[in-house]
């Protein structure tokens, strides 16, 4: 996924970014309201990530203006305010989890997944396709019995079209799963992975649809 984390404590957002990236996602790290605001007019996210105490103003208030304009981007709150009050204003503001610091990295990784898989339509993380049985949570999966192992780009690639089976994907959509905005991005980087996920799954599990994008198949 492609994550927008709104952190301002310089340790542990580099601790929260580092383990999201070790998950295979995406991360783009501001410190400020305004500075969300610019990467969320600037590009498409499928998780916010959101600190309630920034420098420039308070996360209730900036969830619900989100919330007002129609963006039903999911939302996990990250905070130190611990009160039931707390918890039941952020829900109320449109979150869709609450953490409280300090937190597991392990356990955030998690709630990730499965916050992800629930705006996915399906909140089951063991998946079948075909002869192809996966894990979500795991990522792990088996074709045909055998264990297949995937990179993290390879997982985080097949996971956008896990999530939206039969729904076609531009190139462009796919890049943006990928990397984030100071990230190099190679001219032929998803034809490549693509051409992997076939070689390793099946030469028909994402089909192409010339000059538009591409689509979930079968193995």
């Amino acid at each position: 996924m492609r994550v927008l984390l709104i952190e301002d404590d310089l340790v542990l957002g580099a601790a929260t970014r580092d383990q999201i990236a070790g998950d295979g996602h995406s991360v783009d790290w501001v410190i400020r309201l305004d500075h969300a605001n610019d990467a969320l007019s600037a590009a498409d996210f499928d998780l916010i990530l959101l600190d309630l105490m920034l420098p420039d103003g308070l996360g209730i208030p900036f969830l619900r203006v989100l919330r007002g304009r129609g963006c039903v981007t999911p939302v996990i709150i990250l905070t130190a305010l611990d009160q039931v009050s707390d918890r039941i204003a952020g829900l109320n503001a449109g979150a869709d989890d609450y953490l409280v610091k300090p937190f597991d990295l392990a356990e955030l990784s998690a709630r990730i997944g499965s916050v992800a898989r629930r705006y996915a339509g399906n909140p089951n993380p063991i998946l079948t396709l075909g002869a192809l049985e996966i894990d979500l949570a795991a990522r792990h999966m088996t074709l045909n019995g055998k264990p297949i192992i995937l990179t993290p780009r390879e997982w985080v690639l097949f996971e956008a079209f896990v999530q939206r089976p039969g729904q076609l994907l531009s190139k462009a959509r796919l890049e943006e799963r990928l990397y984030s905005f100071d990230s190099d991005i190679d001219s032929n980087a998803i034809e490549v992975h693509i051409s992997r996920l076939r070689k390793k799954l099946g030469a028909h599990v994402i089909q192409t649809e010339r000059g538009l994008g591409y689509r979930l198949g079968r193995p």
